[in-house]
């Protein structure tokens, strides 16, 4: 049973705060009204991760060094500040600044967050709930996503302005920022010295690390597949514009307004069904013999969804496609706690920052490859083939991600006894 305490209830509200970004449903359809091409957009968003690649490591060494509560702090003060660009802006040059800072907050950010709850958990010595643990509290991230895409959706039915968007995401990013200096003191991690203390991390421990077979193929087959799946999923937009537009209902209205309606909605309804799989990844773990096989069949499964979605839209089947692209987002919430639970098991609790900053990376890293690539075949080829054969390529990478199922499960088991000997 998740004890439900003051702490759960501010992991949950950062979740949710966090999520509260009314860009996500209309971000590519913003740079589209600007008149920028799919590979303009492509280069944007691999700016923003070839960045985030180069701040990751330097940031989760420096949240372990020097407390991950302050990283964050850090986090939200670059995404406001990359908001504020956005909303002002009109130059291509501009929008590169813009995501450079939300790179850094991205960076700041992304693995620092999560080895606080972990931290948490061995505090209260319950790390055995850390699938069920995160999937909770990353189910009310998918419900704050879900508010926002109604409240996205209104503010351009209303206003008939994508900018509009980013100025209305830095009044939660502010609710934010205080809620994480409300964090006790003991969560900000271990404070290492850089000159004196004998337990800091050190690029011995972190090459030891990437020695192992089981964390190696785990990184990789988490940051591949996210990979694949944030530089595809923005595609849904488009998809349900052109969608809306067939639509023989709300004649009366504007395109976009009709659009605004339809993605609203379904970005709602798509966000609670995230919600609902975030909380029940572990009870979907459990119904496989170990954690590695789930990961491994869930991997391919969603790659065939990704490769069909794409076919059925260039098919001219957009409504199947669409709820492909849902099955999607839901799978890749399933995907990501027992992810993240998969590594915490195989990386020393000193490194944690660093060992799960290094699997954002490289996630970032394979985001910055594969959009510019599926820009240029949207833009030549289009949409639907350009998701189709990018994810083809990760079928052909399938044998070198595999997790060991065998190696995990005796480590396991292992552990259990000594644990239990104790």
């Amino acid at each position: 049973m998740i004890p439900k305490d003051l702490q759960y209830y501010k992991f949950c509200s950062y979740g949710f705060l966090k999520n509260l970004r009314f860009f996500d449903p209309f971000i590519l359809l913003f740079f589209r009204s600007i008149g920028m091409s799919y590979l303009q957009i492509g280069v944007l968003f691999s700016v923003r991760e070839i960045s985030a690649t180069v701040l990751e490591l330097p940031t989760g060494i420096i949240a372990d060094l020097f407390g991950r509560k302050n990283s964050m702090i850090s986090s939200f003060l670059a995404y406001i500040l990359s908001f504020i660009i956005f909303y002002t802006s009109l130059k291509y040059s501009l929008f590169i600044i813009a995501m450079f800072l939300f790179a850094v907050g991205e960076a700041f950010r992304t693995g620092t967050h999560k080895a606080m709850i972990f931290d948490y958990l061995k505090i209260k010595n319950i790390s055995h709930l850390k699938t069920e643990y995160y999937g909770h509290t990353r189910s009310w991230s998918q419900k704050g996503s879900a508010l926002s895409s109604l409240v996205a959706g209104a503010l351009v039915f209303f206003t008939g302005k994508y900018r509009i968007i980013f100025l209305a995401t830095i009044v939660p990013y502010i609710i934010e920022l205080f809620l994480m200096m409300s964090y006790p003191k003991e969560l900000n991690g271990l404070q290492f010295s850089l000159k004196k203390s004998k337990n800091r991390p050190n690029w011995k421990d972190f090459i030891h690390i990437f020695k192992r077979v089981e964390f190696r193929r785990g990184i990789l087959n988490s940051s591949l597949y996210d990979g694949l799946f944030k530089s595809v999923k923005d595609y849904l937009q488009p998809i349900l514009k052109s969608f809306a537009i067939s639509l023989p209902i709300l004649l009366t209205m504007k395109d976009d307004q009709r659009s605004a309606v339809i993605i609203a909605a379904v970005f709602f309804l798509l966000y609670n069904l995230t919600s609902y799989a975030s909380k029940n990844a572990s009870a979907f773990s459990h119904r496989f013999r170990n954690l590695p096989k789930a990961i491994n069949i869930t991997f391919l499964f969603g790659i065939f969804v990704t490769i069909m979605s794409g076919l059925f839209y260039n098919w001219q089947i957009p409504i199947i496609s669409i709820i492909l692209f849902i099955f999607l987002y839901m799978m890749q919430n399933v995907r990501r706690p027992m992810n993240v639970s998969y590594i915490s098991e195989t990386i020393p609790c000193k490194l944690m920052a660093t060992g799960l900053s290094v699997e954002s990376q490289l996630k970032t890293l394979f985001i910055a490859i594969f959009s510019p690539i599926v820009g240029v075949l949207a833009d030549q080829l289009g949409v639907g083939i350009a998701i189709a054969l990018m994810a083809c390529v990760l079928i052909l990478l399938y044998p070198l991600v595999r997790v060991a199922e065998a190696k995990l499960a005796e480590k396991i088991i292992r552990n259990e006894h000594v644990n239990s000997n104790h």
